[in-house]
């Protein structure tokens, strides 16, 4: 399959898929080599890569992800323990989030206005 096939069925663009190729993302057990050097990808690259964009949409960093790929595979122990530390981290998040949100009704609620200088009420 070439890469452009590959695009269009992830919905990704080309420069992504040879960006995760570059950074490691996406290995050479998914390439195949023609003679003149021109890479065919094998079809298991869109389930794959599907993964790929799930975990990249739930927060993990493509560090992240080479780390984890690294490892050729994970028991389901450390899974969970991976997966468990990024709920945490989101979570951590959407507190700090609350609490900004929480600071701006402040500033609401203390009628300031920038019309007579920024900050003066």
């Amino acid at each position: 399959m070439k890469i452009s096939e590959v695009a269009t069925k992830v919905g990704l663009p080309i420069s992504t898929l040879r960006y995760y190729e570059k950074m490691g993302i996406i290995t050479e057990e998914y390439i195949l080599r023609e003679e003149n050097n021109y890479r065919n990808y094998v079809p298991e690259i869109v389930q794959y890569i599907e993964v790929v964009k799930n975990c990249i949409a739930v927060g993990f960093s493509i560090q992240d992800i080479k780390s984890m790929i690294s490892k050729h595979g994970i028991s389901k122990d450390e899974q969970a323990r991976i997966i468990h530390h990024k709920i945490a981290e989101i979570e951590d998040a959407q507190k700090k989030m609350e609490t900004s949100k929480q600071s701006l009704y402040g500033i609401l609620d203390m009628n300031i206005t920038c019309e007579d200088g920024f900050g003066k009420a």
